[in-house]
């Protein structure tokens, strides 16, 4: 943002996707107010820039956000996220949720809950709230127990794994571009380019590059997969 040139993130990307060469390129989305259309337009013009996209929402409930002093609401985030998927419908979209901030009701988890149903998110960072010393959330009256904290997180977690697990078994059968980054035991690891994890057999003078891989196989962490036309 302090650059003279007249040069925006989006702009920027674009700049790489057009340099010659066999990359793709990833980037960390810190804030949602920082994800704009034409960032996702550029997304999805260039196909050396990986459909894969994380955006925290934090809560499902704009009250709950304005407490966060987040600056967005509800139905702002779920704007910009319909958006990314109607030009890039193979998106793979994570995030990050806080479960149990300060004052949350059970009707406001559950707005998070079907915010969670509602977009469908390939997996999720998910944080149960702990008091930083210094901010204004520190001081903020917290009456729900631990244990409803708890309990809330557990579900939480129940209904995302789910949806990964769904998610994840829709890739089985299908053959995928995957970058090798490394082993795992007996196995070598790759990427899709939306970033899921395969692990499959092969030799280690793979890593580093690309490989066909169709995936045999699923969790709700991971993918399983071998390579394309394997004996």
């Amino acid at each position: 943002k302090d650059l003279s040139c007249g040069m925006d993130f989006a702009d920027l990307l674009a700049a790489i996707a057009e340099i010659p060469g066999e990359f793709l390129i990833r980037f960390m989305t810190s804030h949602p107010r920082d994800a704009s259309e034409k960032l996702f337009d550029t997304m999805a013009k260039y196909p050396k820039i990986a459909k894969q996209l994380h955006l925290p929402f934090q809560s499902g409930s704009s009250r709950v956000l304005k407490a966060m002093n987040r600056h967005y609401d509800r139905e702002t985030y779920l704007r910009k996220v319909n958006y990314a998927k109607s030009v890039m419908p193979d998106l793979v979209l994570t995030s990050d949720v806080i479960v149990g901030f300060p004052g949350e009701t059970e009707e406001e988890f559950e707005e998070t809950i079907s915010l969670i149903e509602q977009v469908h998110y390939d997996s999720l960072f998910t944080f149960i709230f702990s008091p930083r010393h210094g901010t204004p959330a520190a001081s903020m009256e917290d009456p729900t127990p631990k244990e409803e904290k708890n309990r809330r997180f557990d579900r939480l977690c129940d209904v995302q794994n789910r949806i990964s697990v769904e998610i994840h078994n829709n890739y089985v059968g299908k053959t995928m571009r995957c970058l090798v980054d490394g082993k795992d035991k007996e196995l070598l690891t790759a990427r899709t380019e939306g970033g899921r994890l395969v692990r499959f057999e092969g030799c280690e003078n793979m890593i580093g590059t690309y490989q066909n891989l169709t995936i045999t196989g699923a969790t709700t962490w991971s993918l399983t997969g071998e390579m394309k036309n394997a004996e």
